[in-house]
């Protein structure tokens, strides 16, 4: 059964917030700082990955490409 890849977000802002999103089943809030050399940032509980939109196309997704 394969896994499934961790959800990917684009951001307009170099600081980001996530809670892992699921209410109750989340995971504390955590404040991250997208790395302005690659242009993302991963959650260190969830693995979500936060992709400034300055680097959208590099990272092979093109804003409103949310998965």
């Amino acid at each position: 059964m394969p896994i499934e890849p961790p959800e990917t977000e684009i951001v307009t802002t170099w600081r980001v917030a996530c809670d892992g999103g699921e209410g109750a089943l989340g995971h504390p809030r955590v404040w991250l700082s997208v790395d302005r050399d690659t242009g993302y940032v991963e959650c260190g509980y969830c693995d979500k990955k936060f992709v400034h939109a300055d680097f959208a196309e590099a990272h092979g997704l093109t804003p409103g490409d949310d998965t």
